[in-house]
């Protein structure tokens, strides 16, 4: 057997990380055959994770005092290496900080990211990839740009509070302020949502329902939004129609806008700027059978999500990938279509659902065993 086999997955949501999925599949690929050679490459794609993936890859780990969505202290970390920082928005906005009963969808804010980015600058990070996805808020990135020392203004030139709802009382924005820095790095954000900001494809009306707003607090914070747009216009020279039609600028509850309008911060794909800055094409070289997965296959996935992107690169190599998760949505035209030769599902060795969520490492062990044999054809 020639070649090593590539285990990229991403993590699988609510039950275990990417690292430990890898592992869990490489301790059952060993007990098929110790011969095996093995890579671990845990991947992300801009959501939650992308710090993990990339301090799993052999980035520097930095560690920060910052706050959660709701203003609530909490430690965040963010990756270095070099002159790049790989900041992750879910780690201090992100959905999953809160519990359900406590979401906050028109006052959760982003103003503990801008705290990491200041961290970064201030340590001499000169170029910025922003990870986003998994957000709580719907703020248009208002609190990162506070937090970066702009001022966001009332008519009567009061600072407002954080949220998304006061952006509907956004008079004027302030740069005077703005960290230095910022001005002189290089920013770009890894997604892979292409919405607008505003109406039924928007930041509010796609992604509001998630974060916990109702159908009253959707066409608020969408007016917010829109005002938001003017206010940004109006203090970068640039047209609101245009900021708010941006492919992307709707990701993260509009904080791509945000940071697009006064960062000029570029959009680059979430799963494609993950693999490259973890090392994936250089793992890839003389593998002969990669292993993506996710906890869900599913329509999403088809539309970059990091196992097609993972089945993407490794097709373009000439190698062929195979798909670990605990459920497969997909039919198997559609999979097939996406690149996976074969597709292995937690749901079809766990006894039910629930055993499925609490015994994934064992589960992933058990497809990695079945995983050792295919690889040995």
């Amino acid at each position: 057997m020639s070649g090593h086999l590539l285990l990229a997955p991403d993590k699988f949501k609510g039950s275990l990380d990417a690292a430990g999925v890898a592992s869990a599949l490489a301790q059952g690929i060993a007990d098929a055959d110790p011969a095996h050679q093995v890579r671990l490459c845990p991947v992300a794609d801009g959501g939650d994770g992308t710090v993990a993936a990339a301090v799993t890859a052999g980035w520097q780990e930095v560690r920060v005092a910052t706050t959660g969505p709701t203003g609530s202290p909490l430690v965040a970390r963010y990756a270095r290496r070099d002159r790049t920082a790989l900041v992750e928005l879910a780690t201090t906005s992100g959905l999953a900080l809160l519990p359900a009963e406590e979401l906050a969808p028109v006052d959760a804010g982003t103003e503990g990211l801008g705290v990491l980015l200041v961290h970064a600058l201030e340590r001499g990070a000169e170029e910025i990839v922003i990870g986003l996805g998994g957000s709580a808020t719907t703020d248009g990135g208002a609190g990162i740009l506070r937090a970066l020392g702009a001022r966001v203004l009332d008519v009567h030139g009061r600072d407002l509070p954080p949220g998304g709802g006061a952006l509907a009382r956004a008079e004027r924005l302030d740069l005077s302020g703005l960290h230095p820095l910022a001005r002189q790095a290089r920013f770009s954000f890894a997604c892979d949502v292409d919405n607008p900001l505003l109406g039924p494809n928007g930041a509010a009306a796609v992604y509001g329902p998630q974060k916990g707003a109702d159908p009253r607090q959707v066409k608020e914070l969408d007016a917010a939004l829109a005002r938001w747009a003017a206010v940004l216009g109006r203090a970068t020279g640039r047209d609101p129609a245009t900021i708010t039609a941006w492919p992307g600028a709707g990701a993260a509850g509009g904080a791509a806008c945000g940071l697009g309008a006064v960062l000029d911060a570029t959009r680059q794909s979430g799963a494609g700027t993950v693999l490259a800055l973890t090392g994936f094409p250089t793992a890839l070289e003389g593998a002969r059978l990669v292993v993506a997965g996710e906890g869900r296959l599913d329509r999403q996935t088809l539309h970059g999500k990091a196992p097609a992107a993972v089945a993407k690169a490794a097709a373009e190599a000439g190698v062929p990938t195979v798909a670990v998760t605990g459920e497969c949505l997909l039919t198997e035209e559609e999979w097939r279509a996406a690149g996976f030769e074969a597709v292995y599902a937690l749901l079809d060795l766990a006894s039910d659902r629930q055993d499925a969520l609490t015994n994934t490492a064992a589960l992933l062990r058990r497809t990695g065993k079945l995983i050792g044999g295919w690889g040995r054809e």
